[in-house]
């Protein structure tokens, strides 16, 4: 069992297969016995995620600062709902609670998560996966854009690595966890963390 982190938009965006996506998702974690954790919130497609998981038996934690729980609407039904004191923290603490990340649709936000992830496994904070399920062509941009980041000799190839996608939410989350993370050296020091 893993648990898996999900980035995800506070909103539903305006296409159903997003929420479609959502759910296929949860129905994935729930197959694969793994449990959700996730930014805490009660809309959009975190929402979203979040139920249908509840929905089919499956552990959701949520992570959620006290500044978002109004905003947000703080998901109390979830399995266990950490309230925190900053975004910062809300990161840090699903990144510990999590063993790999994946990318729902979403803004701004979502990019932000994502890329953290992103950048902590490539500089040896930790080493977890990350994938984005890309519902109807999503994040087709943003794979050519880190593709021409890594033509352009910006990225490395093992940090390109880190990132997977697929369209399949069960055959991306079984790729992310047998899939060994790429050696990638590890700049920071567990004593400079």
């Amino acid at each position: 069992m893993a648990r898996i982190c999900v980035f995800c938009a506070s909103t539903p965006g305006l296409r159903p297969s997003y929420a479609e996506g959502a759910r296929a998702l949860a129905g994935a974690l729930v197959a694969g016995g793994h449990s959700l954790v996730y930014g805490g919130g009660n809309v959009g497609l975190m929402g979203i995620v979040a139920d249908a998981m509840l929905a089919a038996g499956g552990e959701v934690v949520g992570v959620i600062p006290h500044t978002l729980m109004e905003r947000e609407i703080g998901h109390t039904g979830v399995t266990r709902l950490h309230v925190v004191d900053s975004m910062h923290e809300r990161k840090a603490l699903m990144a510990d609670l999590s063993d790999a990340f994946v990318a729902l649709p979403g803004g701004v936000g979502t990019f932000e998560e994502l890329f953290e992830a992103i950048t902590w496994t490539q500089l040896g904070l930790h080493r977890k996966p990350c994938g984005l399920l890309n519902v109807d062509g999503f994040y087709d941009g943003l794979l050519q854009f880190l593709d021409h980041a890594w033509a352009e000799g910006f990225i490395k190839p093992e940090t390109r690595a880190i990132v997977s996608s697929g369209t399949d939410a069960g055959a991306l989350l079984q790729r992310l966890l047998a899939t060994p993370m790429p050696a990638v050296p590890q700049w920071i020091s567990p004593r400079e963390r």
